[in-house]
């Protein structure tokens, strides 16, 4: 797989699949796009409605760890328990994650290369607040628990490059793991998405997207 490293506009890095031509995050900014969509309208929310001391996420595309790391983040910033777990086929080899300009602080670069230094396919506390699984699996064969997550990251690249991980049979396995009054977030918002998410029972709401998008999508289980 051919990754270039780039720049975006808020000065934080993000990959670009050469082979695909597609990155992976907004151009607009990484950490911008990554904040607002999956910690703002997604973990934030979600905590907002229910506070509580425990939630367990399931991400659709690890990618370059960056919503993982901002998830870790947050769980010290809240006392919170996070249980992550994270798909990724093609996972970002370690001579290019390591020049990725996320960390500011000593600790906040530690934590970012623990975090990718985690074996796959092992459940593992990376303190007593944040464990992480890396599932090298396609959503299409990884072995899901069923009714066990309390947030979904559906990040994976965008349906016109990766249609089959939109397709209504995936977004079903998805929602099949999501416990009652779970909270689904997507970049996304595209009306077939919509669509498919509300045949599968949920409340679809569309939301201002971060710079770069119109829109956004968060969707509530009943």
């Amino acid at each position: 797989m051919a990754i270039d490293i780039i720049v975006t506009k808020d000065g934080s890095h993000s990959l670009l699949n050469t082979e695909m031509n597609e990155t992976y995050h907004s151009r607009h900014g990484a950490l911008l796009e990554s904040n607002y969509v999956f910690i703002e309208r997604g973990l934030e929310y979600l905590f907002s409605k229910k506070p509580t001391n425990s939630i367990s996420i399931l991400e659709i595309g690890f990618g370059t760890g960056l919503n993982a790391w901002l998830s870790w983040l947050w769980a010290e910033k809240k006392k919170c328990n996070v249980t992550y777990h994270t798909l990724e086929v093609f996972p970002v080899p370690e001579e290019i994650w390591k020049f990725l300009n996320y960390g500011v602080s000593d600790l906040e670069i530690s934590k970012f290369t623990q975090m990718h230094l985690a074996r796959w396919q092992q459940e593992l506390p990376m303190d007593t607040l944040f464990t992480l699984f890396k599932d090298n699996n396609a959503l299409q064969w990884a072995s899901l628990p069923f009714n066990y997550f309390d947030l979904i990251y559906f990040d994976a690249f965008a349906p016109s490059k990766q249609p089959e991980m939109w397709a209504l049979p995936m977004l079903e396995k998805v929602v099949a793991t999501m416990k009652a009054h779970a909270v689904f977030v997507t970049y996304c918002a595209k009306g077939q998405l919509k669509r498919d998410l509300k045949s599968l029972g949920l409340i679809v709401e569309s939301l201002p997207g971060p710079p770069g998008k119109r829109e956004m999508v968060r969707a509530l289980k009943n």
